[in-house]
């Protein structure tokens, strides 16, 4: 009887943990950076088309320039925290994975966790790279509607930094039915969405794009 009374308690317990929204990860068993035992994240798993205006951070309101692209990016990754870590070993502000900050030359990643500049350099040199994977596609496919979003240069780029040029492509050459939706739930069409008619066109496209840390 006690058995089954501990066990019922124990399912109670994980419905309302699931069902508020939230999952909460102990900081000591991402990856070990700049972690301390005693510290706790919550992170939230919003569903696919939920407004950030209405969370209590706000993206400040730079209109549609590159400064508001990447802040509104920081924002939307990892609600701007420099040295966060997600439960899949993401890291920074921008949610990078280590082969993608090795393919743009960065090895130290406890440093990149400290450092501001180097995630913001490390943010130009992906789109830059994405811009080159996915030229012909931002050429043959803007201003057209799939899944009801318009498909622009930036919200490809911000799609890409999500899932990746290939998820891209295959998405739109699919007419949105192959997509791609990451951990938490979040797809392609909901960045070609949030992240559309943003100015990146001072970065140009660059294949092999790297961080200059000297």
């Amino acid at each position: 009887m006690i058995k089954k009374r501990s066990y019922f308690i124990g399912l109670t317990l994980l419905v309302l943990v699931v069902s508020s929204g939230f999952i909460t990860f102990k900081k000591e068993k991402l990856e070990g950076f700049h972690l301390s035992n005693s510290e706790v994240i919550k992170y939230h798993v919003p569903n696919e088309y939920e407004n950030e205006e209405v969370l209590p951070i706000k993206v400040p309101q730079v209109g549609k320039s590159f400064i508001g692209f990447a802040q509104k990016m920081a924002y939307k990754e990892s609600r701007g925290i420099l040295h966060l870590v997600n439960p899949y070993g993401y890291m920074g502000k921008y949610q990078f994975g280590r082969s993608t900050l090795r393919t743009v030359g960065i090895y130290d990643f406890q440093e990149f966790l400290r450092n501001a500049e180097w995630q913001d350099e490390a943010f130009k040199a992906l789109i830059a790279r994405n811009k080159w994977e996915l030229r012909k596609e931002i050429q043959k496919y803007s201003g057209r509607i799939i899944n009801g979003v318009e498909i622009t240069e930036s919200g490809l780029v911000a799609a890409a930094h999500l899932g990746g040029a290939g998820s891209v492509k295959k998405y739109l050459r699919s007419n949105g039915r192959n997509g791609f939706k990451d951990g938490f739930g979040t797809s392609l069409s909901s960045y070609i969405r949030k992240f559309s008619n943003y100015d990146i066109t001072h970065i140009e496209a660059d294949a092999n794009a790297k961080v200059d840390l000297e």
